[in-house]
């Protein structure tokens, strides 16, 4: 559909691969001159002027003022034309959807957060979701006819390429990318939550330049999402990133994996909410008894609520969590070696309170010279990180077939 919709003028193979080398360069870069395009394109000043000018004639390209040089004359920049095509964004939390639809330039023109949802392996939640998309995407108007790819964030094990989810709504024999491009009559991927997370903050959140990034999603599970030369890195099947199912504890803790003393049985938001149950039935004080009607239907956000509202054991279990997967990142660090370590998800939006334990931690159980190299971050994007970098997910898979 793309190639037609974008390049159905051209019959030469080549001529289309150039053209999508040029898109993707910006889609990469932003905004450039020729000059540049050429010398990363390795083709002629000529070549790209050609290309450039065709590209414009479709809508897809345009001029952006020119280039503030010392001396001599101004370049003309060129980018991608914002209104040409549109990408959605699917985001699946625990109790709720975030949806986005960006721009061909990457800028998001609307994100709708918190839509209520119940997230649970069933048909019903599956039309559930179904639903939800396309009135999401029915109330887009005359953007509706541009949009091109949609990308649905799925916790757990998933496979983009094969296009299944063994985590979550894996009980057909076709692929749930399938299903749904089907039910939605767009084209669907699918995608790590954690991973989409990593992208997001890697393409328009905290990174500035830096290609070697591990992302920490702290939520009701543990994942992380690694960045390598500027590139996402999905393992041999897509599965990588389970940080939280690292046999850490001798606890005897059943893990909803199927095994005991997995990482996030002590080190997670699920953690969290075990522990601070625990306590509340042993007669300890916390705001959360006031402020919860039905104690056992506490969630996670009514803890990160008393947290921020100090209450002293939301505080004190939430330093201990980051203690604890301080000493589990170092290891991280000290194996990868990155550029940047970004910590995210629900739990991290408490950074007042966490993000202390996590860094004294590492600079504990890391290499020293190794940790040097590693800056450690809080999310930029928060709770947006996973719904943006779902749709720069779906703007990278344009061109695939």
């Amino acid at each position: 559909m793309v190639k037609n919709l974008f390049f159905r003028s051209d019959k030469s193979p080549k001529n289309v691969q150039i053209k999508k080398d040029i898109l993707t360069h910006f889609m990469s870069n932003g905004n450039d001159t020729i000059s540049e395009v050429s010398k990363v394109l390795d083709l002629s000043v000529p070549t790209i002027t050609k290309f450039i000018t065709e590209l414009m004639d479709q809508d897809l390209i345009k001029e952006f003022g020119k280039a503030h040089t010392p001396g001599g004359r101004h370049p003309i920049v060129y980018g991608l034309s914002p209104e040409s095509a549109y990408f959605v964004g699917v985001d699946i939390t625990r109790h709720h959807l975030n949806m986005g639809l960006m721009d061909f330039t990457g800028n998001m023109v609307d994100i709708q957060m918190g839509i209520p949802f119940t997230y649970d392996n069933s048909i019903e939640s599956l039309d559930q979701l179904g639903n939800h998309i396309q009135d999401f995407i029915d109330k887009t108007g005359e953007r509706k006819q541009k949009i091109f790819n949609v990308n649905v964030n799925i916790s757990g094990r998933v496979n983009p390429e094969s296009g299944y989810s063994y985590s979550s709504f894996y009980f057909n024999e076709r692929p749930l990318s399938e299903l749904l491009t089907k039910r939605l009559n767009f084209k669907v991927g699918i995608d790590n939550d954690t991973r989409a997370m990593a992208y997001g903050e890697y393409m328009n959140g905290i990174v500035e330049g830096e290609q070697n990034i591990i992302f920490i999603n702290i939520s009701w599970g543990l994942g992380i999402g690694i960045i390598i030369d500027g590139k996402p890195y999905y393992g041999k099947s897509g599965f990588s990133g389970e940080f939280g199912h690292f046999p850490t504890f001798d606890n005897e803790i059943l893990c909803h994996c199927g095994k005991k003393g997995c990482l996030e049985t002590e080190a997670s938001g699920l953690a969290m909410h075990r522990i601070i149950l625990e306590r509340i039935s042993k007669g300890e004080s916390t705001i959360l008894t006031d402020q919860v009607k039905d104690i056992n239907k506490l969630t996670l956000t009514d803890i990160m609520r008393a947290t921020a509202l100090e209450d002293p054991l939301c505080i004190e279990i939430i330093e201990d969590v980051g203690y604890k997967l301080g000493k589990y990142i170092a290891g991280l660090i000290n194996i990868f070696n990155p550029d940047l370590v970004v910590i995210g998800g629900q739990v991290a939006e408490a950074e007042g309170f966490i993000m202390l334990p996590i860094k004294s931690s590492i600079k504990k159980h890391s290499l020293s010279l190794v940790n040097k190299d590693s800056e450690i971050v809080a999310s930029k994007l928060k709770s947006k990180a996973g719904v943006i970098g779902a749709c720069m997910i779906a703007r990278s898979r344009l061109f695939l077939e």
